[in-house]
Order: structure tokens, then sequence, then C-alpha cells
């Protein structure tokens, strides 16, 4: 880049673009882009965004400009079910999940990225849920140029995708609700309802759903069927510490294997998550009932995905696993389950 006065720009050829900042209309973009040959009236304007030289173009050498850094380097930075910006905008290109699922970066190698200063890349968490068009990145080089060098040593780290969406793969679930007193009647089941909306949010549709007694045997056979139906289950009821509940040992049963009982997160540390076969079990505690999102909320994502979530991973999920208890739930745009992420 070569630095011209205001004095001597007209006729002189951008070699980046100029950003506008108006507080009071809430505006920010490119004023001139990279290119744009300086005319008379532009020079008022340049003056009142604070420009007293502007930089041209010219042969730069071993040199590497933003918008070539961007376009360079976003197909390397974009995996699976990524999109991205097909120009640079002001030297950044955006990253987009072309699906929805879960957002999955390596954040090792987004850290070596990031360390190497030239770069600005940030993301969202690791293991986020996104939608079809949720932005999941960024990327530019701080200043309009860097060394040939440096685009090197990130393409060198960039010999894998860094980021991609691992998309649902499980659309159907079965409800299994256990307890006598639903059974009889003599309690209204909101289990069901709650659950089969909290899917079908998701895109997992609820074909097989069911109230048992509390006798070991029916609920162990319903569990086999259940594993036959769909592609996942969700237990409820009688999976709590009160001795008299009889659902886990009718899971156990069935054939279904836990990692180990419940898990840190509050609200809903009851919740254990298991698999019969393929199939992943999770039993629901009472707490989904009662508050907006619970530990179910957490994983429930990462087991649409085919995921299975070691024990290594349930046990750093208590960091960050107490919920702040908002009057509004924001979630997931919170810090609720994110300290394993």
């Amino acid at each position: 880049m070569n630095s011209v006065s205001l004095e001597n720009a007209v006729g002189q050829v951008l070699g980046y673009d100029i950003t506008e900042v108006n507080r009071k209309q809430h505006y920010k973009g490119v004023a001139f882009k990279r290119g744009h040959v300086v005319q008379d009236e532009d020079l008022d304007v340049l003056r009142r965004l604070g420009k007293n030289y502007i930089y041209v173009w010219e042969d730069m050498g071993n040199d590497v400009h933003e918008d070539a850094a961007a376009r360079l380097l976003a197909p390397q930075i974009a995996g699976a079910n990524i999109r991205y910006d097909e120009q640079p905008h002001e030297g950044k290109v955006s990253f987009y999940a072309e699906t929805r699922g879960i957002f999955k970066v390596d954040h090792e190698r987004l850290a070596r990225i990031n360390g190497l200063v030239i770069p600005s890349l940030p993301t969202i968490h690791n293991n986020f849920p996104v939608g079809k068009g949720k932005q999941v990145a960024a990327f530019r080089i701080i200043p309009l140029t860097c060394s040939r060098a440096t685009i090197n040593r990130i393409e060198d780290l960039l010999r894998e995708p860094l980021i991609s969406v691992q998309p649902y793969r499980i659309k159907t679930a079965s409800i299994l609700v256990t307890g006598s007193e639903v059974y009889s009647g003599r309690i209204v089941d909101d289990f069901t309802p709650v659950l089969t909306k909290k899917l079908k949010n998701m895109g997992v549709e609820v074909t097989y759903a069911t109230i048992l007694p509390d006798v070991k045997e029916q609920i162990s056979a319903s569990i086999r069927a259940a594993a036959e139906d769909s592609e996942m289950i969700l237990m409820t009821g009688g999976t709590s510490v009160d001795p008299d509940d009889v659902t886990v040992s009718a899971m156990k049963e069935a054939g279904v294997v836990f990692h180990e009982k419940g898990n840190p997160i509050q609200p809903g540390n009851n919740l254990t998550i298991g698999r019969s076969g393929n199939v992943p079990v999770c039993s629901v505690p009472a707490a989904a009932l009662f508050f907006e999102k619970t530990a179910l909320d957490i994983f429930l994502p990462r087991i649409l995905t085919g995921e299975t979530i070691s024990r290594e991973e349930i046990s750093k999920s208590g960091h960050g696993g107490l919920c702040h208890f908002c009057p509004e739930c924001r979630y997931p745009i919170c810090p609720f389950g994110w300290g394993a992420a």
C-alpha cells in the first residue's frame, strides 16, 4: 500500500474498503469499496470520515491483501455443512450452517491460528446447536496485508477443515411414562406433551408413547418394543432415589447399559444416559417438567447427532452446569452447560 494525501487522491484507486460508522443512524458499513476511483465529490466524505490520507494499490511483492487472504483461506476453514461469503466484506468472510445440527470446531487448532497474531477467527462454542443459516464463524486478517509466510503457516494448520456442522440423524423417538399413579389416572401425564413438543422443535417425531404401571416386567417389555420402533427412547418416572422405584432395574433387565448414574448438572442431575444396542435411552427426571432448560437440553442435541457422550465429558459438564435461573430463559445464548464444550 502507498499513502497518498487527500490533496492528491483524485483519480487514485483505493486499495482497501473504507468503513463508515454512524451511531445516530445505527449504521456501520462500507463507504467506499476497494478498487473505487476517488472523485472530487468524495473528498468531503473522506474528510468527514476522518481521512487525511488514503492508501492506494501498488505492487505488494510477497504481501497478501486482506481480501485475497479471506478468499484463499475460507474454503480451507470450512468443512461439512458450512457455507461462506463468496466475496469478502471489509476484508471479512462469514461462515454459516447449511443444516440443522451441532457446530463443531477444533478449538486447539483454532487457538493456534489466532495465536499467529495476524488472523482474527472467532467462532461460536463447540457443540452449539444451530439451525440452517446461523452464522458460526468469521475470518479476516487484522491489518490490510500480511506476509505470504504467515498465510503459509495458517494453511499448514488447515490441512483438515477447522469447522463443520454435524447434522441431527435421529428422527424418531419413543416416550415411556412409568408410575402406577399416572397409569391409574390419579395424576395427569404432563411428561408426554412436554417431551413431544421439545422433540418436535428439533425435528424428531414421537412414534410410540405409553403409560406403564410400576411393574418391572411390563416396563422391560415396553423398552424392548420401543427399541424396535424408534431411534431413541425417553423414560420418565421412577428413576430417582426412592427405594420403591423399579424403572431403573427394569431398564437394566431390558438390556439398557449405563455409563454412570446421573450427571453433575442442575437442574436435571438425575438425567441418566444409556443405550439399548444402538438406541440411546435417557431416563428423564421430574426437573424437566418444572424448569425451562435442564441437563436434557444440554445433552439432547449431541445425542440426536448419534454421538456417544463419554463419562469424562459428563464429569466435566459440572463446570458451568448450574443454571442461572434467569427470569426469561435465553438458552442456548447462555453460559449454562458450556463448561465442557
